[in-house]
């Protein structure tokens, strides 16, 4: 090897790097072999998300436990997970993903049959399988899966969802099978979830707008009906939109968000000043961490967390842009699921703590206290740093092809 090259190695791949040539060409840019921003990204918010657990946690604790430092104990072995999570999704490579997306929907399907079957309840709801001291929510796997198994459909069959119903319903189908044995735990918020990532691939893939009409028709009538037959269900819809009509039952939980919020002001309390998460506020450390965030941090604060946010999910949606652009479809339809995902996952966490909508018990990505989620969450973000690792790795070797030849 000359004084003019050099080997690099990263994730499990490595590539000849000719110093001189590539500086001459375009793709001198792109010498990073991962995306550094959105790396930095997706750790400030896993980070940022351990201090407010810290912060938001410690009341409910000590009550529970008499122990405050239980679920910041708990969440340090979760982000222990996230390492090893971390180092094993980034040395997987995307063809093996789309080789065994069939086979990883099949697992997680058996999985949400056993979790209706020998699955742990909590707080009335069985949405949990345990393996000894680890508890995994199903439907946090269910949400990776579908979307690895969606992106593997769309290449092998994108000429027929262009083309006929028979392609674009599918997926559909599968889709039902999940939504059914999810809402059995029940877990309507995650079918949404899914239902609204199912929909904007199928947009993306160049769907027929009458079949992708129809779906959204269908599945808006679905979720009217679910929360029709289900008087919970229909309580969340109705206290949300007058929660102090009954501030102490059914308003209860979104009345005190709301309260948060408004003692936050422009630049809040001050970290770890919060009164809300001294046991008025349920869940403070879960569904509504950001109302404590509000409420420490202000309105500069909850703007700062949702722009980082913002930002992981446009890089996805972007990267998803860049990979379609040289055939690796599979990477793109994925990065699209993801960001997708993160982005309507955010919208559902916020709306419901300020009140813009119903209640649906969905974690806030990356920050929320909860190990599946995060661990999930992190697997997902990996996968972007994997895809663009993919995509520049191709893009350099297309310029060194151009320079050998």
């Amino acid at each position: 090897m000359s004084s003019q090259e050099r080997q690099l190695n990263l994730f499990g791949s490595s590539v000849t790097w000719r110093w001189p040539n590539l500086f001459k060409d375009n793709e001198a840019p792109g010498m990073q072999l991962y995306d550094r921003a959105l790396l930095f990204s997706i750790f400030s918010l896993i980070s940022f998300g351990f201090v407010m657990v810290m912060s938001a946690s410690m009341p409910e604790a000590q009550s529970l436990t008499g122990n405050p430092f239980h679920f910041v104990v708990r969440h340090i072995v979760y982000l222990i997970g996230c390492v090893i999570i971390s180092v094993v999704v980034l040395q997987i490579e995307m063809s093996t993903w789309q080789k065994y997306s069939p086979m990883l929907l099949l697992v997680v399907g058996i999985m949400l049959v056993a979790v209706l079957l020998v699955g742990t309840t909590v707080n009335g709801a069985k949405r949990w399988l345990s393996f000894g001291p680890i508890r995994i929510q199903v439907a946090e796997l269910a949400k990776f899966a579908f979307a690895i198994y969606m992106s593997g459909y769309l290449v092998r069959r994108h000429e027929e969802i262009r083309e006929n119903a028979k392609g674009f319903y599918k997926p559909i189908a599968v889709f039902a099978v999940y939504a059914f044995l999810i809402l059995m735990q029940p877990d309507l918020g995650t079918v949404v979830v899914l239902f609204v990532g199912t929909v904007g691939l199928l947009f993306l893939a160049g769907a027929r707008l009458f079949d992708f009409f129809a779906l959204i028709l269908t599945g808006v009538l679905a979720f009217v009906a679910l929360v029709l037959l289900e008087p919970y269900r229909m309580r969340r819809v109705t206290s949300f939109l007058d929660p102090w009509q009954d501030p102490f039952g059914s308003g209860y939980q979104l009345t005190q968000s709301l309260m948060a919020y408004g003692r936050g002001d422009w630049f809040g309390q001050g970290l770890g000043n919060s009164i809300q998460k001294l046991e008025y506020l349920p869940e403070a450390h879960t569904d509504f961490i950001f109302a404590v965030i509000g409420e420490e941090l202000g309105f500069v604060g909850i703007i700062l967390v949702l722009s980082v946010l913002l930002f992981v999910a446009l890089r996805a949606i972007r990267l998803g842009n860049l990979c379609l652009e040289i055939d690796k479809a599979f990477e793109g339809y994925l990065a699209y699921s993801i960001g997708i995902w993160i982005c309507f996952q955010t919208v559902v966490n916020v709306g419901a703590s300020i009140g813009m909508l119903p209640t649906k018990g969905l974690t806030l990505p990356f920050i929320s206290y909860g190990g599946s989620s995060l661990w999930v969450m992190t697997a997902a973000a990996m996968i972007l740093i994997r895809i663009d690792h993919e995509r520049r790795l191709s893009c350099i070797q297309a310029v060194q092809g151009k320079i050998n030849s």
